[in-house]
């Protein structure tokens, strides 16, 4: 990566810092992992980088939710099934004031999962003027946290294509922010960027980017995982 490259991305990062600084209440959903049984355990680039945002914008109201560190069941498919599409009907509400207080979360594996957790992640999105999600790319597409979150999600896009209610979602701006070592996040980026359209946000071009670290998809050499995590230290993080 050269010096014009490092400037590039620091370019980027702080149109990123400039285009969150109109936003009243901002969500960051980090979707890339790391174990935590170790000491001094690190945290994923992309993770680090939403808290990197957040101690620059200090005057924001920022909420970072850690994905990984939730209880999400796996979606149930209910889109495709010999009934149709059931994902989110009527009778698929979270009945839970304190869980569901828009009354908007409708997904059938959160009501047969007690102990599922992904009304932590609706309620702070639905009353949210931003949500920006962070991830990686592993094997050519998103990291398989950010996949799960999408699936169990598909109720707030199906509710206004399908079921042809409300996009109780479209007053909220979104982006994508992916990091990866040296293949296809730019098309994944893309894809993504899609389906965040698909789904009814308002996407923001200054918050969807991607800093991929090599354009070489065949180096595979440890020299090079270590170098990327020292580059995107020396460009993004204080």
């Amino acid at each position: 990566m050269t010096l014009k490259d490092e400037q590039h991305y620091r370019d980027i990062f702080e149109h990123t810092l400039q285009a969150l600084d109109k936003y009243k209440k901002i969500l960051f959903l980090t979707t890339s992992n790391r174990w935590h049984g170790e000491k001094n355990s690190e945290k994923a680039k992309s993770t680090m980088l939403a808290y990197e945002i957040e101690k620059r914008l200090t005057d924001k109201d920022i909420s970072i939710i850690e994905v990984p560190l939730l209880k999400i069941y796996t979606c149930e498919g209910n889109v495709s099934t010999k009934r149709g599409n059931t994902c989110g009907t009527l009778d698929a509400k979270l009945k839970d004031s304190f869980k569901n207080p828009s009354g908007h979360h409708r997904c059938w594996a959160s009501m047969n999962n007690k102990d599922d957790e992904l009304w932590k992640i609706s309620k702070e999105l639905l009353r949210s003027d931003c949500v920006v999600f962070f991830g990686s790319v592993r094997w050519g597409q998103m990291n398989g946290e950010y996949q799960k979150l999408i699936e169990r999600l598909t109720w707030l896009e199906n509710r206004h294509t399908t079921l042809e209610e409300e996009n109780i979602i479209k007053n909220i701006d979104t982006g994508i922010i992916i990091v990866s070592q040296n293949w296809n996040s730019a098309q994944v980026l893309d894809t993504q960027k899609k389906v965040l359209q698909y789904f009814g946000f308002n996407t923001i071009d200054n918050l969807i980017w991607n800093w991929q670290y090599t354009n070489i998809d065949t180096d595979e050499s440890n020299k090079s995982y270590i170098d990327a995590a020292n580059q995107f230290k020396k460009i993004f993080l204080k």
